[in-house]
Order: C-alpha cells, then structure tokens, then sequence
C-alpha cells in the first residue's frame, strides 16, 4: 500500500514540474512573439509601409543594396556604387511611402 501512494506522490511531483517548465518555455516564447510582432508593427509604422511577407522582403533587399553600394564605394568602385545606390534606392521606393 506504502508502494503505491510513493509512486503516486512520484507521478504528482514529477507531472508537476513538467507542467512548470511547459507554462515558463510558453510564457517566454508569446512574450518573443509578441516583442517580434510589436517590433515589425512599429517600424512598418515609422516607415509608412506594409507588414505583409513581402513588404519586409523588399525592406531587407532594398537595405542590403545599399550595403552594396556603400562596400562598392569603399573599394574605389564609383560606377558599380552608384548603380547599387541606384537599384537599392529604386526596390526602397516601393516599400516606403
């Protein structure tokens, strides 16, 4: 009988710190969704744009093109710069009204 109520204190207390980690690990990965979802809110906001897929594809494109043109112009590359300024300046004009 001693047997029985000892597995099932067991069980309790193990089921109980399962259940503690799960609620910590869900609780923490809403509080990084909602800091990842207010985060893009706030910059679609601030730039005037969109927050579909394709809208923050387009962000990170346009902002890689001007890193393009920036690495261009550090190597003496003034026609290559200026058409990567060109093209990142051009995919940003979509996005950002």
């Amino acid at each position: 009988m001693h047997v029985e109520g000892f597995f099932e204190w067991l069980g309790q207390a193990l089921g109980a710190v399962i259940r503690f980690v799960v609620d910590a690990l869900s609780g923490l990965f809403n509080l990084l969704a909602n800091a990842g979802g207010n985060f893009i809110d706030g910059l679609a906001r601030t730039l005037g744009m969109d927050t579909s897929l394709v809208s923050i594809l387009m962000l990170v494109i346009g902002l890689l093109l001007l890193y393009s043109a920036v690495r261009a112009f550090m190597r003496a590359s003034i026609i290559m710069g200026i058409i990567w300024l060109m093209l990142g300046l051009w995919v940003l004009s979509w996005v950002v009204r």
